[in-house]
């Protein structure tokens, strides 16, 4: 059984207009575990609407998104996103910004391994002199490693990247 199945989607914004803003037309894909799959597209062509679609922040107008067989109906730390914009809370430091996600993943943790578990992922995408630091005061590429610091420490079973490195 494929890990992701997007099955006959269909999207739309502003569905009873006379302009239906339609955005995706009839999309079938099977992913199967293991699987590296990459969405090529003009700008405009609806990829970060399927990306949205696949990480439940959006629902199709008809057609089906499942996961492991189950239908995606909301967000889940079981698949991480990164998105093109960093999606920082820029109050946070590097640490909370991460630590905010894996409370969230592993809530039954204590606080003493949730925070081993920042301070790893942090190292690895080599932002431990930073992780004190607020956003405004990284450049954009240590911004987006805090997001793929904060995706990767949830271990989700699949990673959906949405212009990660642009």
């Amino acid at each position: 059984m494929p890990i992701l199945e997007l099955k006959n989607i269909y999207k739309t914004y502003n569905p009873n207009k006379e302009y239906k803003g339609e955005i995706l037309d009839d999309i079938n894909l099977n992913i199967e575990e293991g699987e590296f799959v990459a969405i090529v597209g003009f700008t405009g062509s609806g990829k970060t609407t399927l990306v949205n679609l696949i990480n439940g922040l959006l629902k199709p107008t008809s057609g089906e998104v499942l996961f492991k067989g189950l239908p995606v109906v909301d967000t889940s730390h079981e698949r991480g996103v990164i998105f093109q914009n960093y999606s920082l809370l820029p109050w946070l430091t590097v640490g909370q910004n991460v630590y905010m996600a894996v409370k969230e993943a592993f809530p039954k943790e204590s606080k003493a391994v949730l925070k081993q578990r920042v301070a790893d992922y942090v190292e690895m995408v080599s932002l431990s002199p930073a992780i004190n630091k607020r956003p405004k005061e990284l450049s954009g590429g240590m911004r987006q490693r805090v997001a793929v610091a904060r995706a990767l420490a949830m271990n989700p079973e699949m990673i959906i990247m949405d212009e990660p490195l642009g």
